[in-house]
Formats: C-alpha cells, sequence, structure tokens
C-alpha cells in the first residue's frame, strides 16, 4: 500500500524520536574531552564537530514540525486536536534555533575557552527551556486521547512526561551545584539526557500509535 501524506508525517514523529538521542549518545560517546556524565547534550553543538549537533537539532526540529503536522491531520476537534501540533510546533522551532544558535562553553568544555554567557547563550537556553516543555506537556494532552491510546498509555504518557519534568529540573540543579563547586563532577550532562531520551521514546511511541490509525477521530 502507497503511504499517505499523513503516514509520512507521523513517521517523521519516529526519525526525530530515534534520530536525536542516537546522535548525542553517539557522539558524546566518541567525542574527546566530552563527558555525557558530566556535560549537557547542548554543549555538543560547540568544539570539535559542533556542526554535527547544529545539524541534529536542525534536523529534528524539522521533523517534530512535520510530525505536528501529520498529529493536526488526525486529531481534528478538540484540546488535544489544537494543544498537542502547537506544543510540537513550539519544540521543533526551538530545537531549530538551539541549533542555528549555539550555547556558552561551560564546565570545562570545550576545553580552553573561557566560560561566558553571552545573549546567544541566553537565546539557547531560553529555546532549550521550551523543548523541555513541550517534551513534558505533550504526553499528558495525548494521555487519554480517544482513538489514540488505552489506560496503559495514559499511564506510560503521564509517567514520561513525569519524568522529563523531573529529569530536566534535577539537570538544572545539578548544573548550578557544579558551577558553584557544591558537587564536582555533577551527572548534570546524564539527567539531561535521560530527559531527552524519555521525551523522544514517547514521541516514537505516539507516533507508531498514531501511524496504525491515520484517520480522523475526535478527541
Amino acid at each position: 500500500m502507497r503511504p499517505t501524506t499523513t503516514t509520512i508525517l507521523l513517521a517523521c514523529g519516529i526519525a526525530a524520536g530515534a534520530l536525536v538521542p542516537a546522535v548525542l549518545l553517539i557522539d558524546g560517546a566518541t567525542r574527546p574531552g566530552y563527558s555525557l556524565w558530566h556535560h549537557g547534550a547542548s554543549q555538543l553543538g560547540t568544539g570539535e564537530r559542533g556542526w554535527l549537533q547544529t545539524a541534529n537539532f536542525v534536523i529534528g526540529g524539522l521533523l517534530l514540525l512535520a510530525f505536528a503536522a501529520g498529529i493536526r491531520r488526525v486529531l481534528v476537534v478538540g484540546r488535544a486536536a489544537v494543544w498537542a501540533p502547537v506544543l510540537l510546533m513550539a519544540g521543533g522551532l526551538a530545537m531549530v534555533v538551539a541549533g542555528i544558535v549555539p550555547t556558552d562553553p561551560a564546565l570545562g568544555y570545550p576545553p580552553g575557552l573561557p566560560e561566558v554567557v553571552t545573549t546567544a547563550g541566553r537565546v539557547h537556553g531560553l529555546a532549550g527551556l521550551v523543548l523541555f516543555a513541550a517534551l513534558a506537556a505533550v504526553p499528558f494532552v495525548l494521555a487519554r486521547s480517544p482513538g489514540v491510546g488505552s489506560r496503559g498509555w495514559a499511564r506510560y504518557s503521564r509517567w514520561s512526561g513525569a519524568l522529563v519534568i523531573a529529569f530536566a529540573i534535577a539537570a538544572g540543579l545539578a548544573f548550578r551545584l557544579d558551577v558553584q563547586g557544591v558537587v564536582r563532577p555533577a551527572p548534570a550532562g546524564l539527567l539531561e539526557h535521560a530527559a531527552l531520551l524519555v521525551g523522544f521514546a514517547w514521541i516514537i511511541a505516539a507516533a507508531a500509535r498514531l501511524r496504525r490509525r491515520p484517520v480522523r477521530v475526535e478527541v
């Protein structure tokens, strides 16, 4: 059967969910001077091979935008039909911005560069906040949408959203503790990667579910 536009758009969610974490983890594990435990995901957009993470965020953001369009085609009326695409579009645009505008050096990476706070770094940080907010909120929005999933799906979605929030907040706290010299090296990177992994794993699951039912449903 020839794939429809809707199924292709929904498949972009699967592609984004697989691409972004995979590139982050593989590049982070093989980047000289970079620690998956210590350093944030965005810091891969700086230093050696920074172009790779820039491309990862930009492509991943565009795929999320396409996935948002696919959800809008499947869900026609109701709160989820409005808010799920809006939140995913915000997250996708935030990823594109985060890719184009690099973060500041921090926690000793890239090695040898002074740790300063710039306007670009603030813009990147705001984009990252929007992305994490979207990854946390969309699972709650689609948790109980008729035509999307069961009680088990609703439970999984809520846990996913809650874990993204918990890991993201914990990552921010760990980063502050590290910068202040209270805990070194703090697991800020590990916690941030965990938040992204949970969020994008949920996106894969949601896209796979919706691809099996690429029809318009009321929510």
